[in-house]
């Protein structure tokens, strides 16, 4: 069988880089490969229209693949070769998925954690409040709604809120011990009840639904014995939560609680709160969540309660669904948690690339144009233009160093765009991320991305260079 042949186009800024993506994809994939590199620094400043006459395509050659961000049509270049020519990805890094390698982010389908969701003293919201934020938790991924009733009281309009929301195609459950809320809940749809204990048992024979059994006293485990032989007898269905208590309350002790209700219970589902961990904690959720949710899968714990009240745990319930997908493909494949997804790994990037002094001094000899380049590395910023390299830890120093050289094309807007890329770069720098002008920082799956790149499109390469 004939190997395909296919020849890579792009600037020297991203010939190392493409280099070694490409022959470790081309090893895999079983192709042959040539790079042509381009008089032009960045790649992404190229358009078909200038490429086309400048191509030297090997004989032989299936596919030419051009920088993803180049603009234009492809029909220029066609006209001069058979092979087919397309863009490939923007990013290098997605080079492997361009050509269908499969890698362990694609498999993230399967997961057995259920996310229930609570919204936390629903009695005191308006029912189209509750709407909308249990439309957002299903978006972020959870599997029911939880409503949190208010201890003391009874919410007289919990029939009708349950109703609605199973209207708008949610699952519901109700947390409260107050029966006569529990019981309307019930009647309405809600399909679990949190939480049965001796209090409440013997009302749980009359809700037919599933319950989640907690102990009559939070350190004994041993407390919920009643109840669950109350329930098995009367045929009720229910999962056991041995409660997570909050840190400097117990909670190493509490999780010891969860690893013997499993030896006691082997066969019994179970479930875990783990919003006093996240919200009583001063830390970031991410991997807070992900810790908790990697002791859920180890232990067979098949549903987690959480909120996302406090601001530092916003996003909980996106973090257990991605968390839940992580740690099934890492325990059920027997590989650790790692380079499987970055999605949780928000503050810092997985690994970052740096081109060094002697490239960098390179690269600022090479510029002929009059636009800047911005890098940061070796905890500083670089600002590279043609004849130019000034470099510092403060971006107000390199500005005025800018300013010095009389630069002709410093206008408010030029200005205003180095201001903004340079402060990307220095909260890179500050964290460790990975800065690349005109891309959005990487922050996980709280990533924004920049649509507009507003250098880029002010410049294209020049068409006699």
């Amino acid at each position: 069988m004939t190997k395909e042949k296919i020849h890579f186009v792009t600037g020297r800024l991203a010939e190392s880089a493409l280099s070694r993506v490409a022959a470790n994809v081309a090893d895999t994939s079983g192709f042959d490969y040539t790079i042509q590199v381009l008089p032009i620094t960045v790649a992404a400043l190229l358009t078909t229209h200038w490429m086309a006459p400048r191509l030297e395509i090997p004989d032989g050659t299936t596919r030419v693949i051009l920088p993803g961000y180049s603009e234009g049509d492809l029909e220029s270049i066609q006209a001069v070769t058979a092979a087919k020519i397309e863009f490939g990805p923007k990013d290098l890094r997605k080079l492997p998925q361009f050509f269908g390698q499969k890698t362990p982010a694609d498999d993230l389908n399967k997961f057995d954690i259920q996310i229930i969701a609570e919204i936390n003293h629903a009695p005191r919201m308006s029912l189209a409040e509750i709407i909308a934020a249990a439309k957002q938790l299903r978006g972020d991924g959870a599997d029911l709604i939880d409503l949190g009733c208010d201890p003391n009281s009874t919410w007289n309009a919990v029939s009708e809120c349950v109703s609605a929301l199973i209207d708008e195609g949610h699952r519901v459950s109700i947390d409260s011990l107050n029966p006569k809320e529990i019981g309307a809940a019930v009647r309405a749809g809600a399909e679990l009840v949190l939480s049965v204990n001796e209090s409440n048992r013997e009302f749980a024979a009359d809700w037919n639904c599933e319950v989640v059994v907690i102990p009559d006293e939070s350190a004994d485990i041993r407390s919920m014995d009643a109840t669950i032989k109350t329930l098995t007898e009367q045929r009720v269905r229910f999962r056991i939560d041995p409660i997570l208590d909050p840190i400097g309350f117990g909670f190493a002790n509490s999780l010891r609680r969860y690893m013997l209700a499993r030896d006691r219970w082997p066969d019994i589902e179970m479930m875990m709160g783990i919003g006093n961990l996240t919200e009583l904690s001063d830390v970031d959720s991410a991997g807070v969540n992900f810790l908790l949710l990697a002791v859920c899968q180890e232990l067979r714990i098949h549903s987690i309660l959480t909120t996302q009240v406090i601001n530092w745990a916003r996003t909980s319930v996106k973090e257990c669904n991605i968390a839940r997908r992580i740690l099934f493909h890492s325990i059920h494949n027997r590989v650790p948690p790692k380079h499987i997804s970055d999605a949780l790994v928000q503050l810092r990037d997985p690994e970052i690339l740096e081109f060094g002094v002697d490239q960098i001094k390179e690269m600022s000899d090479m510029i002929r144009d009059h636009n800047y380049r911005i890098l940061a590395e070796q905890d500083e910023i670089h600002l590279l233009g043609s004849g130019l390299h000034l470099h510092d830890s403060d971006p107000f120093e390199i500005f005025d160093q800018l300013a010095a050289t009389n630069a002709t094309n410093l206008n408010p807007s030029h200005a205003f765009y180095l201001g903004y890329e340079m402060c990307k770069a220095m909260t890179a720098l500050a964290l460790g991320k990975q800065y690349t002008q005109d891309e959005a920082l990487n922050w996980g799956h709280l990533t924004v991305s920049e649509k507009n790149r507003h250098r880029l499109t002010k410049y294209r390469a020049p068409e006699n260079s």
